[in-house]
């Protein structure tokens, strides 16, 4: 006879863990009193990548400059492999000036043939989203800007980034580049990606290259001070301390705007040890009301830090009540308990209504038999099997699905017993084998 496992071993938390229970929760616009004032908007957990709300995530839209992320994180890449360094000097091509010389966008001056270092490029970038320095400096890492472009679009695709457009480094709509376009895109053509695809980028640049965040959060600072090219570098993350829209945990990370993309802004805060990720896209204009992109990203921390908390729903080295002990063939002891190795958890928000969560207790079937018993002998911490969390399937994660699993393992030691003992136990089965037949 066949035993249903599942079956017979779901409990509820209450009746098996002593614990309190916990509800289900769908992190989306629909069901909380959250409205944000974007076409897209983002927020996750840095640390466990848990989306905590979710508002058109993953529509196609605009970037414009968030797309400078990924230059950053490239040219990370690049000094820690030690193929540049911060003092190496650059020389500005013709395309990188005529883009610096156009002051209705975003710019440093650069002089044609000028020599820069990688650090002030890098600066110029971070902090004023400069797009003739942007383009320096892929030019310098990859030779071209499409070069450049090609190497990006292969390390968003490894980090499982599927549907985007990504057609420069700057984020700039063709129409502003020279004629300096990606082979076979169109003359308006422009970056796309969803906020879920612009968190991940951002998450990977912070956890990757944190010392991202020490140039990102500098809210001022003169470009070739001293020198007739100074220009005074105001960061467009208004959020930063001092500026417009000061917000004192606020340390990045990426503003952009064009008039395809609205306002946008990739915005990270810290505060009392845990990390928020945000993403607005589409909050407005960008020119109508220029700071309705930090108002709308103080509510997403506002409601990050302050409605929700962690709630560890199974502790590690947890004790399984008895009834889930298990059978031990042969053994010198006729049964042995469980134990958890690890925990599980998650952030809900603050007095939600509880429901029960359930777990089922599912056997390793490579060391658990049919009739649920565990051959002697058995070492301590040896994995006979998980606990499978129910209920999870409206959590939403930036990287796929919420765990649903918890290792089970043997919480002692069980010996095999003599050769009188298991030769009984042969004779046993034997026989109640033959009985079966008939």
């Amino acid at each position: 006879m066949m035993i249903d496992w599942k079956k017979l071993l779901k409990t509820s938390f209450i009746a098996a863990l002593a614990m309190p229970v916990f509800g289900t929760y769908a992190a989306s616009a629909e069901e909380n009193d959250l409205s944000v004032e974007a076409e897209s908007a983002l927020l996750i957990d840095f640390e466990t990548s848990q989306i905590l709300f979710d508002q058109n995530a993953e529509d196609q839209r605009g970037i414009a400059s968030m797309t400078k992320m990924l230059v950053e994180y490239i040219l990370f890449e690049e000094i820690e492999a030690g193929n540049l360094n911060w003092d190496d000097e650059v020389t500005i091509s013709d395309y990188a000036h005529a883009i610096s010389q156009n002051y209705a966008l975003s710019n440093v001056p650069l002089h044609q043939n000028g020599v820069y270092t990688v650090q002030e490029l890098y600066e110029a970038l971070a902090i004023y989203s400069a797009n003739g320095a942007t383009i320096a400096l892929a030019e310098e890492i990859e030779g071209s800007e499409v070069a450049f472009v090609d190497r990006a679009r292969e390390l968003i695709e490894s980090w499982g980034i599927e549907e985007y457009q990504l057609y420069n480094t700057t984020g700039l709509n063709n129409s502003f580049l020279e004629g300096n376009h990606y082979p076979g895109s169109d003359e308006d053509a422009e970056n796309v990606m969803s906020a879920k695809g612009i968190a991940t980028i951002a998450q990977r640049l912070i956890a990757d290259y944190p010392e991202v965040l020490e140039t990102s959060s500098i809210p001022s600072m003169t470009f070739r001070e001293g020198t007739s090219d100074a220009i005074n570098m105001l960061n467009w993350n208004w959020m930063l301390e001092g500026l417009a829209h000061e917000r004192m945990d606020v340390d990045g990370l990426k503003t952009g705007t064009t008039s395809f993309a609205g306002a946008t802004f990739t915005g990270t805060a810290k505060a009392e040890g845990r990390r928020l990720v945000s993403v607005v896209m589409g909050a407005g204009d960008g020119f109508t009301n220029r700071g309705q992109r930090f108002e709308e990203t103080s509510k997403l921390f506002d409601y990050g830090f302050g409605e929700f908390e962690y709630v560890t729903i199974i502790e590690s080295e947890m004790n399984l009540d008895d009834e889930h002990n298990l059978t031990v063939r042969n053994g010198v002891e006729e049964d042995i308990s469980l134990v958890t190795t690890e925990s599980i958890g998650f952030y809900l928000p603050e007095g939600t209504d509880l429901e029960d969560y359930s777990y089922t207790f599912v056997p390793n079937d490579d060391v658990v038999n049919e009739k649920g018993e565990v051959e002697a002998p058995v070492s301590v911490g040896e994995s006979l099997g998980q606990l499978v969390i129910d209920n999870t399937d409206d959590l939403e994660f930036l990287n796929g699905e919420a765990q649903q699993t918890v290792n089970v393992a043997a919480a002692e030691s069980v010996e095999r017993a003599g050769f009188f003992t298991v030769f009984s136990t042969w004779l046993r089965d034997f026989f109640s084998g033959v009985r079966d037949r008939f």
